[in-house]
Order: C-alpha cells, then structure tokens, then sequence
C-alpha cells in the first residue's frame, strides 16, 4: 500500500461541505471533495469529466496547526437587490493530507501533476491559493501510519502536540462520524456529494519538530 502525503498550509483556506447562497461555512479539516477537486485540477479534468478512478483513493487528515476561524461579510448585489454574504475561513491552518492507494503509478502520475497543474491548484476556494511546498512524496506505507510517522509541519509552538487530531476515512477512532464530502461529479449542473464515514484518532507528535532548511527546496529545483 502506498501513500502520497500533501500540506495543505497557507494564510488562508476554506473546506465547504453543504453550504450554500449567502452563508458559506468551512469544516475545521481539508475535504475529500475539496483536494480531489484539486488533484483533478493538477491533472487538467474538466469538472464534466469522470472521477471514478479518484473516488477510489483513500484520505485523511492530520490537524498539526487548526488555524483561527474568521469570517469575512460583505455587500454584493444581483439583478435586483443588495444582499450581506459571509465566507469562513481557517487562518494559518497547517495540515497533512494523504491518500492512500495500491497502485503506485497513478500516485505518481497525481504527484507530478500537483507539481506541474495544467489548473491553478486552490485551498478550497478560489480566494485561497496553495503554498509550497505541496508535495511531501509518496511513502510505502498505509495512510494512517504515514499519517502517524510523518514529522510535525506546524510553527506555532504554542499548539498542544500530544493531541493531535487525525481524521481517517473508513477509520474507527474515538469518535465517528459522517461527513457530506465525499464527491460523485463536479458537474457545476449535476454536482452531487454524499456522506463519508470518518474515524477521529489523537495521537502524539512531542518529538517530531522538524528541522527546517531554507536552502533544501532551492537546491532540489537546482537554483543553486
């Protein structure tokens, strides 16, 4: 079983699952829904396209840096009238995303094209582009120990790493629940999503600060 690990960190993001019209709320951890439409964004889908072949990676989360919910309002109008609509968002949230899969070729065909997208790639909306690095690569593991053995991606030091949060999908942790993101068709005519079971796990992550090296991306692209 092979896993292929994402970051999902930036300024901001923002994970919808049922929201619609003027009240646009985010979930507190990426969506299924929300990276594979990313992932098939990389891979130049357009959203009529089938995604049979994506509904069968496996995904979780882990929450290393939850983020502050904000909430922007603002005026926009329509034919007619003059309406307020509010967007949540999540700041300075980092996360670790995986999906999981048996072939090893097609996660490697995602993870070329996350790293040359034919689409702009987006935290959820549109408003919230990605930051890098995206791609952590792809571990012989299944998803929850590459969750579990991947180091801490967080900054803030004031976040409690002996309870971090992972959402497993098809997992049967501490608490189960169900989740409206799990993605039949991105047709902006027909998109349709259905429920997903989730198990939440907490793990420690005391001893996995990582060793941060500025100069390691610039010399892997060869800048240097």
């Amino acid at each position: 079983m092979f896993t292929l690990l994402l970051r999902l960190g930036g300024p901001l993001q923002s994970w919808g699952s049922e929201s619609k019209f003027e009240i646009r709320r985010t979930e507190p951890i990426p969506t299924k829904s929300g990276v594979l439409g990313m992932v098939g964004a990389a891979l130049g889908r357009r959203r009529d396209e089938s995604i049979e072949d994506l509904k069968k990676l496996r995904f979780g989360v882990r929450a290393d840096q939850p983020g502050i919910l904000l909430t922007d309002f603002h005026m926009a109008r329509n034919d007619k009238f003059p309406y307020i609509t509010r967007r949540y968002y999540i700041s300075d949230g980092v996360f670790l995303a995986g999906l999981e899969s048996e072939d090893f070729d097609f996660l490697k065909k995602i993870e070329w094209s996350l790293k040359h997208p034919q689409f702009p790639l987006f935290l959820g909306r549109r408003s919230c582009p990605v930051t890098l690095p995206l791609v952590l690569g792809i571990k012989e593991l299944p998803l929850f120990e590459a969750l579990k053995k991947e180091k801490w991606l967080g900054k803030d030091k004031k976040v409690d790493r002996s309870k971090i949060l992972i959402s497993l999908e098809n997992g049967s942790g501490i608490l189960t629940r169900y989740l409206k993101d799990e993605p039949e068709s991105y047709d902006p005519v027909h998109r349709r999503f259905t429920f997903r079971k989730l198990g939440d796990f907490y793990i420690s992550l005391e001893n996995k600060t990582p060793e941060h090296d500025p100069f390691k991306d610039l010399v892997e692209e060869g800048s240097l």
